[in-house]
Protein backbone atom coordinates (compact mmCIF):
# COMPACT_ATOMS: atom_id res chain seq x y z
CA UNK A 1 0.00 0.00 0.00
CA UNK A 2 1.54 3.35 -0.85
CA UNK A 3 0.64 6.91 0.36
CA UNK A 4 1.34 9.97 -0.74
CA UNK A 5 0.96 13.18 1.50
CA UNK A 6 2.58 16.37 1.99
CA UNK A 7 5.88 17.37 3.91
CA UNK A 8 3.87 19.92 6.37
CA UNK A 9 -0.17 19.05 5.89
CA UNK A 10 -1.70 17.06 8.36
CA UNK A 11 -2.45 13.45 7.51
CA UNK A 12 -4.80 12.81 5.50
CA UNK A 13 -5.14 9.47 3.26
CA UNK A 14 -4.55 10.66 -0.78
CA UNK A 15 -2.22 12.74 -2.08
CA UNK A 16 -2.17 16.59 -1.11
CA UNK A 17 -0.43 19.10 -2.58
CA UNK A 18 0.11 22.38 -0.95
CA UNK A 19 2.70 24.50 -2.69
CA UNK A 20 5.99 24.49 -2.00
CA UNK A 21 6.09 21.11 -0.37
CA UNK A 22 7.02 17.61 -0.91
CA UNK A 23 5.13 14.65 -1.75
CA UNK A 24 5.93 12.06 0.76
CA UNK A 25 5.03 8.58 0.04
CA UNK A 26 4.64 5.98 2.90
CA UNK A 27 4.50 1.61 2.93
CA UNK A 28 3.71 -0.59 5.24
CA UNK A 29 6.79 -3.44 5.01
CA UNK A 30 6.40 -6.70 6.04
CA UNK A 31 7.89 -6.60 9.26
CA UNK A 32 5.01 -4.03 10.09
CA UNK A 33 7.17 -0.82 10.01
CA UNK A 34 6.33 2.24 8.03
CA UNK A 35 8.67 3.78 5.23
CA UNK A 36 8.51 6.74 4.29
CA UNK A 37 10.55 8.74 1.41
CA UNK A 38 10.37 12.08 -0.58
CA UNK A 39 10.92 11.04 -4.52
CA UNK A 40 12.38 14.48 -5.62
CA UNK A 41 15.32 13.95 -3.07
CA UNK A 42 16.90 10.64 -3.88
CA UNK A 43 17.64 8.95 -0.72
CA UNK A 44 15.83 11.11 1.74
CA UNK A 45 13.88 8.24 4.02
CA UNK A 46 12.99 7.17 7.21
CA UNK A 47 11.28 4.23 8.91
CA UNK A 48 9.01 4.49 11.88
CA UNK A 49 7.06 2.46 13.91
CA UNK A 50 3.47 4.09 12.95
CA UNK A 51 3.12 5.90 9.82
CA UNK A 52 2.94 9.02 11.44
CA UNK A 53 6.67 8.58 12.77
CA UNK A 54 7.95 7.82 9.56
CA UNK A 55 6.37 10.57 7.75
CA UNK A 56 7.44 13.06 10.62
CA UNK A 57 11.41 11.30 10.39
CA UNK A 58 11.56 11.81 7.24
CA UNK A 59 10.01 15.47 6.98
CA UNK A 60 12.65 16.66 9.20
CA UNK A 61 15.26 14.86 7.60
CA UNK A 62 13.96 16.61 3.92
CA UNK A 63 14.51 19.81 5.33
CA UNK A 64 17.87 19.23 7.00
CA UNK A 65 18.79 18.01 3.43
CA UNK A 66 17.35 21.15 2.09
CA UNK A 67 19.03 23.03 3.89
CA UNK A 68 22.53 22.11 3.51
CA UNK A 69 21.95 21.84 -0.11
CA UNK A 70 21.39 25.67 -0.21
CA UNK A 71 24.27 26.61 2.81
CA UNK A 72 26.79 25.09 0.22
CA UNK A 73 24.98 26.50 -3.24
CA UNK A 74 23.61 23.00 -4.78
CA UNK A 75 20.84 22.87 -6.40
CA UNK A 76 17.51 21.86 -4.99
CA UNK A 77 14.32 20.64 -6.23
CA UNK A 78 11.82 23.14 -7.27
CA UNK A 79 9.46 21.62 -4.71
CA UNK A 80 11.99 23.63 -2.23
CA UNK A 81 11.62 27.17 -3.63
CA UNK A 82 10.28 29.08 -0.73
CA UNK A 83 10.77 26.66 1.90
CA UNK A 84 13.16 28.71 3.40
CA UNK A 85 13.41 32.67 3.39
CA UNK A 86 15.81 35.07 3.90
CA UNK A 87 15.33 37.57 6.93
Amino acid sequence: MCLASTLAAPYSPGVQKVPPMFTIETEREEDGRWIAEIPALPGVLAYGATESEARARVAALALRVVADRIERGEPVPAEAAGLFAAA
